[in-house]
């Protein structure tokens, strides 16, 4: 499969399991401690779910990418996750919950439980988070990991593949 494709599979793959997280977290909170608050409670799951997110995305989808001083590059991707806490990615992602819940008042006592939990499921989880995602690989591609090949992977026998080109021909 060719380096670029490899890299978006990771990251889909990756975001398969951000978004888990982030339900786990979410309806974990909400049926719990957050009760009242269903917006807080999706916001913690994204935040939790990226700073996996980062270490995953860093580590595995652009492990051969980088360019950047590891803090650098660390305060970039949160940067752009979260653009302090209410930026573009975390607005994304909540953004789509806030209308289903406060313009189209699709909450109890509107609505049936059922109906305001589906609501908040497909706004807030599914819908919020292609948003995010589709920003996030954009700009993590295009500022945080700026450089294909930056760094090399190693394959076994102890070559070196850079840009999904093995250096070393017995590798």
């Amino acid at each position: 499969m060719p380096a670029k494709h490899r890299e978006l599979l990771r990251f889909v793959l990756v975001g398969g399991a951000s978004f888990v997280i982030t339900m786990t977290i979410t309806y974990g909170l909400k049926f719990t401690v957050l009760t009242d608050k269903p917006v807080t409670a999706l916001i913690i799951g994204v935040l939790v779910a990226t700073v996996f997110s980062y270490v995953a995305n860093r580590e595995w989808s652009f492990r051969t990418r980088g360019g950047r001083e590891r803090a650098h590059e660390a305060a970039l991707f949160f940067l752009l996750s979260g653009i302090a806490l209410s930026g573009i990615a975390l607005g994304l992602n909540a953004l789509p919950q806030l209308v289903s819940r406060y313009v189209f008042e699709l909450e109890q006592p509107q609505v049936s439980l059922l109906t305001q939990e589906v609501a908040d499921f497909v706004s807030g989880v599914l819908v919020g988070t292609l948003l995010g995602t589709a920003f996030r690989w954009w700009s993590f591609k295009k500022w945080v990991f700026p450089e294909a090949g930056a760094r090399p992977r190693l394959l076994r026998g102890g070559g070196r593949e850079i840009s999904g080109i093995p250096d070393d021909p017995a590798a």
